[in-house]
């Protein structure tokens, strides 16, 4: 279940990065048809915009002592999503390396500044994310998203997360797939306003349903803001230790009011940390902490109280 060449499973606090997409596109002024930041990987100013990006988070880690997650701008890059935006599947297995070399190089430069560093792949839904997923079952999840996990595998990721998950069928195929691989993997579900995943199924029950079919290496719970997760955490169990990570977004709305948002909602950077007090509470194994919508790294290090 669980791999010790993790600092985050071995208690070491890790940062990672924020709100990707909805930073590049609101404050960058980048275009990112379908909500998907891997083409950035493809040209030179793509790549001079992401290292910017990360750079910022590498300075959070070093003003905190905290490891680095450099999760890879993959979350886009499976097949479905890529054919949208004219990548066949060549082109889509090569962006997932060439991501991975990428973020390996970064780190590389890192490493003096910042210790305990390690590079992720990361995988999205099949489906929308904001709304119940595409059904799939476990052997069709692992078969559609199993080559992309290759991808990392072979290029030199030391896991992955699978991120903005809305079902636990998904979930158990991903943990298969990257098992397949040899890869190190972790889920990460969102939730709705009342705590439950988009298909209605308590966080609590989701977890203890991928644990007993293929547990992944931890959890973390990402795209909510931290009081969407209150409700959820009045469940008792041991699935709170399982729970490793929280990358929250900024705003207190709903996925389907965020969906028709016209303007980036990015709440109140200086109080977000505060903001999750009570999860930080209740949740005792969280090492791995950033932000997903409408944050930037000024939440970021107010969540690891830095300036």
């Amino acid at each position: 279940m669980t791999n010790p060449t993790l600092p985050q499973l071995d208690g070491r606090p890790m940062v990672t990065d924020g709100g990707l997409e909805t930073d590049l596109i609101f404050h960058q002024g980048v275009d990112l048809p379908e909500f998907a930041a891997f083409p950035l990987l493809d040209s030179d100013r793509g790549r001079s915009l992401l290292t910017d990006y990360y750079t910022g988070y590498a300075e959070i880690a070093a003003a905190a002592d905290a490891g680095l997650m450099l999760e890879a701008p993959t979350w886009r890059a499976s097949a479905d999503w890529g054919e949208k935006l004219g990548y066949d599947r060549d082109g889509i297995r090569r962006v997932n390396s060439e991501a991975i070399g990428y973020l390996r190089e970064l780190g590389r430069r890192y490493a003096g500044s910042v210790s305990d560093i390690v590079v992720c792949g990361t995988v999205g839904p099949r489906g929308d994310g904001y709304a119940a997923g595409s059904r799939m079952d476990p052997d069709q999840a692992a078969d559609y998203h199993g080559w992309q996990l290759a991808a990392f595998a072979e290029a030199g990721a030391e896991c992955a997360v699978a991120y903005t998950l809305t079902d636990q069928a998904e979930a158990i195929g991903i943990v298969r797939a990257a098992r397949a691989v040899g890869l190190p993997i972790a889920v990460s579900f969102t939730v709705e306003t009342d705590g439950r995943l988009p298909d209605g199924m308590p966080l609590a029950a989701a977890v203890d349903a991928v644990d007993a079919a293929s547990p992944p290496d931890y959890f973390l719970v990402n795209c909510a803001h931290p009081s969407h997760l209150e409700p959820a955490l009045d469940a008792p169990g041991a699935w709170r230790a399982r729970v490793k990570g929280l990358r929250s977004n900024a705003s207190r709305r709903s996925h389907a009011e965020l969906d028709e948002a016209e303007q980036l909602d990015e709440g109140d950077p200086a109080s977000f940390g505060a903001e999750h007090a009570a999860v930080r509470g209740a949740l005792p194994e969280l090492t791995v902490l950033g932000g997903c919508c409408g944050t930037d790294r000024r939440h970021v290090a107010s969540l690891w109280g830095v300036g």
